[in-house]
């Protein structure tokens, strides 16, 4: 168990963006992901992370489904997030105005079937609209009793400390896993300009939730080609471009050999790295599958050793960028 902003939740907790947006269609079935929301909540996965720009709103509609009735939602710390807007094309837009937080919350609050968000993340920060006019609209949802708690994602250490001295930040959600390492002040190419995020976390009392803790997939080994979907994101990030890709593996072949030493999956050694920075970390690995959320949720109990640590930070560098 860990602490997320003032309630324990399982180590592990459950990405469910791949539900409705993103990855292979063709795998998605609502009812399967339903009662796969649900069976988290039983094995005590119960921080839910989604977003109003998720599947233009589905994935908050499933969320409020799986939810509903039997005391579900009690047991569960929810949360969303306001700030970016999508098109027909998934091309996506910033919008922090403080009238479109007032408009995305009731809406949030609407499809997820809640009174109130226990945990509600600025998306993006806009560039055209000041962090600490955003984040002092969102405060007033607080306020208002709308929302328990208030985080960001993908900010730099200013950026935090910026919002904190309008607000206190709970959560702070940025990628973080064995080839993106940036919300630690490291990078692949040496620019560490996000700053220890990470760090900034702890010294603030703040939940660090590391999003794609396994690659997009690519950190299970079960992604050894470049074929994808149409409508799958990873067809167009460099990191999953042929060449790359057979680069890339790399990496796996490392948390393989770690995981070997354990009886483990490479998934579940990725997944313990990210536990392994800090007590105030909890990863939001996304699966549509039981099997795989299973294997996800016993990763808590992998522990790496400090040989194993410094043998999985000095895996090769990513070829490619994030996006």
């Amino acid at each position: 168990m860990r602490k997320s902003t003032d309630r324990y939740v399982g180590a592990v907790g459950l990405g469910c963006m791949g539900m409705s947006w993103a990855y292979t269609e063709s795998e998605r079935d609502d009812d399967a992901s339903v009662a796969l929301i649900r069976e988290a909540v039983d094995l005590g996965v119960t921080f839910l992370d989604t977003s109003d720009v998720y599947g233009a709103g589905h994935n908050e509609r499933l969320l409020g489904r799986a939810l509903a009735g039997d005391g579900v939602r009690d047991r569960a710390v929810l949360a969303t997030k306001v700030g970016l807007v999508g098109s027909p094309d998934r091309r996506t837009a910033h919008d922090g105005s403080p009238e479109h937080v007032r408009e995305a919350v009731e809406a949030s609050l609407g499809r997820l079937g809640t009174d109130v968000i226990d945990l509600y993340y600025l998306h993006r920060v806009d560039p055209k609209v000041p962090l600490a006019e955003t984040w002092g609209a969102m405060s007033e949802l607080v306020t208002e009793g709308k929302v328990r708690h208030l985080g960001l994602s993908e900010v730099t250490v200013e950026q935090a400390e910026e919002a904190h001295a309008v607000y206190p930040v709970a959560a702070i959600q940025s990628e973080l896993s064995l080839w993106t390492r940036d919300p630690l002040g490291v990078s692949a190419d040496g620019d560490t300009k996000t700053g220890d995020v990470v760090g900034w976390c702890a010294d603030n009392d703040a939940v660090f939730v590391p999003f794609s803790p396994l690659g997009r997939g690519f950190l299970t080994g079960r992604v050894t080609t470049a074929s994808f979907e149409d409508n799958d994101w990873r067809g167009s990030m460099p990191r999953f471009q042929e060449d790359a890709l057979k680069h890339n593996l790399r990496i796996v072949d490392v948390a393989r050999t770690v995981a070997e030493r354990h009886g483990a999956t490479p998934a579940q050694v990725a997944i313990a790295w990210t536990l392994a920075q800090g007590e105030h970390v909890i990863p939001i690995p996304g699966t549509k599958k039981r099997k795989y959320l299973h294997e996800n949720t016993t990763a808590a109990g992998v522990d790496l050793t400090d040989d194993d640590l410094a043998e999985l930070d000095t895996v090769p560098p990513p070829v490619g960028a994030r996006y």
